[in-house]
């Protein structure tokens, strides 16, 4: 019997980013971070909704991402929330991806923030945005497979 991949354990998730874009391409990134944010990514004190991923310079940046400090933070350091981050990738993805950005219509999210041997990862897509008769299919189509679901349970019983 053949194993199954285990699966990263998630920090945080971009749920509104699947129901807004469609994922053309995955990509994961490094996240440059301080002590005091692995601290609180640990404790699950993280939001990324609000986040998008921008191009400055070559490098890319993730914005919006909302990290709470602890209560137990340093003394020393006074914990900036909301501050810019750096993503790392290998250059040759990055000029792959400003190519595509400057593409009409693409724009990149990230999508969630996981763990991977020890360090945080970000996985961002490159993303199209959706319009507004998507959205409303998209929402046919979760609510159809809810009343599918619930008629196999009280189908089960």
């Amino acid at each position: 019997m053949a194993k199954k991949p285990e699966t990263a354990p998630r920090i945080a998730d971009n749920k509104k980013a699947a129901f807004n874009y469609f994922f053309e391409e995955r990509f994961e990134a490094g996240l440059v971070l301080e002590g005091w944010e692995v601290k609180s990514l640990r404790e699950g004190k993280v939001q990324l909704t609000d986040g998008y991923v921008v191009v400055r310079n070559g490098e890319l940046f993730i914005i919006g991402l909302q990290i709470n400090p602890l209560h137990t933070a340093s003394t020393h350091i006074t914990p900036d929330h909301v501050r810019t981050r750096k993503l790392l990738m290998h250059k040759e993805q990055i000029q792959r991806l400003i190519g595509k950005v400057e593409q009409k219509g693409y724009t990149l999210v990230p999508i969630n923030l996981h763990w991977k041997n020890g360090k945080v990862k970000c996985e961002v897509a490159l993303a199209k945005g959706k319009a507004e008769h998507d959205k409303r299919d998209t929402i046919k189509d979760r609510e159809g497979k809810r009343e599918v679901e619930r008629a196999m349970k009280a189908r089960s019983k």
